[in-house]
């Protein structure tokens, strides 16, 4: 679509209920991020309150209408992702606005391929809008969906905002408060503490956070609103359980969801799929969070196990089918699972698709310990184009699931006791050691051949086998993020540099390789929210070595000498063999040390001729693992254990505030 141009939904899809919006972007260093927000507006322009503003601080709507789906990975870069549920706005609402900010007001013109996509339930892109003349905007309105005369439609929008995300929601009638000191959050209440009565009830920390900072404005002449701010949140964990009662560790509580009798595969994937439905279905917050990027609307949500459906001469038997249903309108997904590092049937797959074609379902679920790349698919099936209903096909990784189910419990809250003892039953089950459910574990069957064509210096471009390598090295770089952000309650992401104009998913892969049988190693970049830099991951191959790293600036004001000793102060608990280098402007590399010799002399970091040090690269080595899988000596359990080793000692010790 051009800028200002317009559409009536109703003639791109007959579905006009539910939509997934994205907002993309793509950097050329990989580290530009945006957030994305949506604002539901009056026929007046205005907001009805701080509540019809969603961002951040306040991502979904009680009624399921508007929910922010979190940013994904894609082949052209970063999209963040919002589904919206038009048939539970209320009356009042006549436009919903889509915009996007920069964090401390940073220009949009540093990013590049400015996109916005609008896709129906079932994943269909049903138009495009591209914005090509961002400059110093702060902040965009990329695009609006609109009523007119009983009908939506939508208008490609594309203007910009110099004053950031408080300049744009205060355009439409939010009182702005933009003060970088957030309010004290609540934690939620501990777990073995009896519920509160309802007029003593105090919020969960996510439900804390969207009232205090979304309240509505009262009418009349009461006092005035909240003003609503626009500072991230700060998380509140939750209090330490109590003490055990126990008398050794040898005693084991009782759990709802034994793994230890489990004897095999099918048993496994037969208990896994029961386990996480029924959560699904009895924890609302959980089984939204699940469902709501596959385009389910928010409302009663049912599930079933082993339901038997006909398909020719044979029936077949889906190991579950979730229901949801909304205003009398049922949305119905079936789903497939596998544990153990087993993988999926396309054959399967493909009956289960067709059947939901034929019975007007909505999608189709595969899960499974395999991470699915965008652009990637990991089960390829038929779709017959002559069938008007359309069914997406999803793909969940139990990484995923434990992800969403530690934001919920240990950062987000949930409003019920029960609800939050649920999950974390949920979560020991996946987490043990017999559940089968332990996300991406196998490097694959190239792995060891190819490791040893590297250290042999025998490993030749073009090599399918590196192809298979490099992607196996995108799927545990995922859930390496995953693991993170869901123990530290934050943004997560592998840092995507910029796709060459025309490069495709294979392509770029295939260049990879090459680089892997040329150089003989393995690199990643995540990106941290509120880290002072990015987390670099190198495996070298060759010489069996793993890197750990991150550069920090510094300052432009201060004497080099207090940088060095600030810097030295903020590692007082960190490794003895962290090496610390000095990076400067000058041809030649800086000073550079371990940590325990420069505990006694910050000052050797600083550059023998008196150039300003412009930052610092603190990296850690370690040996890499050998074996394709995730036992201790594996390569994927060493990567995961360095990368939580070198956040937790090195990274979260670092001010991540800019000049200090």
């Amino acid at each position: 679509m051009l800028k200002g141009a317009n559409v009536s939904l109703s003639a791109l899809t007959t579905e006009l209920d539910s939509f997934i919006v994205s907002l993309g972007w793509s950097s050329p260093t990989g580290e530009g991020d945006a957030d994305v927000s949506v604002l539901l507006l009056t026929p007046d322009g205005k907001v009805r309150g701080n509540g019809d503003f969603f961002f951040y601080n306040n991502p979904a709507a009680a009624d399921g209408s508007v929910q922010l789906l979190g940013q994904h990975l894609t082949e052209r870069g970063t999209e963040d992702r919002i589904q919206l549920d038009l048939s539970v706005l209320p009356d009042a609402v006549d436009r919903i606005v889509i915009a996007a900010s920069r964090h401390q007001r940073a220009a949009f013109g540093q990013l590049e391929d400015l996109r916005l996509g609008l896709a129906d339930a079932s994943g269909e892109q049903l138009l495009a809008f591209a914005i090509d003349d961002a400059d110093t905007e702060s902040a965009f309105v990329f695009g609006e969906i609109y009523r007119r005369a009983g009908e939506w439609k939508f208008r490609a929008i594309g203007q910009g905002y110099d004053t950031g995300l408080a300049g744009l929601a205060t355009d439409f009638g939010i009182d702005i408060e933009e003060d970088d000191s957030a309010a004290e959050e609540l934690p939620p209440a501990p777990l073995d503490e009896p519920a509160a009565t309802p007029a003593e009830e105090l919020p969960p920390a996510a439900t804390a956070t969207a009232t205090a900072t979304a309240t509505e404005a009262p009418s009349g002449p009461a006092p005035a609103a909240k003003r609503l701010r626009t500072a991230r949140k700060k998380v509140t964990l939750p209090k330490e359980p109590k003490k055990s009662l126990a008398e050794n560790d040898s005693w084991h509580a009782a759990r709802l969801f034994p793994a230890t009798s489990l004897k095999n595969d099918h048993e496994r994937e037969v208990r896994a799929t029961s386990v996480l439905l029924s959560v699904m279905a009895q924890v609302p917050e959980f089984g939204r969070r699940l469902t709501a990027a596959f385009g389910a609307p928010s409302g009663r949500m049912e599930t079933f196990t082993e339901v038997q459906l006909p398909h020719g001469e044979t029936p077949k038997r889906p190991d579950g089918v979730i229901r949801v249903e909304r205003a009398g309108k049922l949305w119905t997904a079936l789903v497939e699972c596998k544990t153990n590092g087993n993988p999926l049937k396309p054959e399967q797959v493909q009956d289960y698709m067709d059947i939901a074609a034929r019975r007007g379902y909505e999608a189709v679920i595969t899960i499974s310990n395999d991470v699915a790349l965008e652009g990637r698919p990991l089960v390829t099936v038929k779709i017959d184009g002559r069938r008007k209903h359309k069914v997406g096909l999803w793909h969940l990784s139990w990484a995923e699931v434990t992800h969403q189910a530690k934001m919920l419990i240990r950062h987000e809250g949930v409003k019920d006791q029960a609800h939050a003892w649920l999950l974390q039953e949920l979560l020991h089950y996946l987490q043990h050691e017999n559940s089968g459910c332990h996300g991406f574990q196998n490097m694959g069957p190239a792995w060891v051949p190819v490791r040893k064509e590297i250290e042999a210096d025998l490993l030749t471009p073009g090599d399918p086998r590196a192809v298979q390598v490099v992607e196996s090295w995108e799927r545990l770089t995922r859930q390496v993020c995953l693991e993170l952000g869901g123990e530290l309650g934050v943004r997560v992401l592998p840092v995507v540099k910029r796709a060459r104009r025309g490069e495709d998913a294979l392509s770029r892969l295939t260049a990879s390789a090459d680089r892997l049988a040329a150089e003989g190693r393995l690199q990643a970049e995540i990106r941290i929210d509120e880290a002072p830099g990015n987390l670099t991951i190198v495996a070298d191959l060759r010489a069996g070595k793993l890197r750990t790293s991150v550069e920090i600036p510094a300052p432009d004001q201060g004497y080099p000498l207090s940088l060095a000793k600030r810097l030295v102060k903020q590692l007082a608990d960190a490794p003895a063999d962290l090496h610390v280098e000095t990076l400067t402007d000058g041809a030649s590399p800086g000073p550079r040390g371990t940590l325990e010799r420069l505990r006694p002399e910050p000052g050797d970091l600083l550059p023998k001729d008196g150039s300003r040090p412009t930052g610092f690269r603190l990296s850690l080595v370690k040996s890499v693992g050998n074996t394709r899988g995730n036992a201790e000596s594996g390569f994927i359990r060493s990567v995961d254990t360095a990368v939580e080793r070198f956040h937790s000692t090195v990274v979260a010790a670092l001010d991540s505030r800019p000049g200090r």
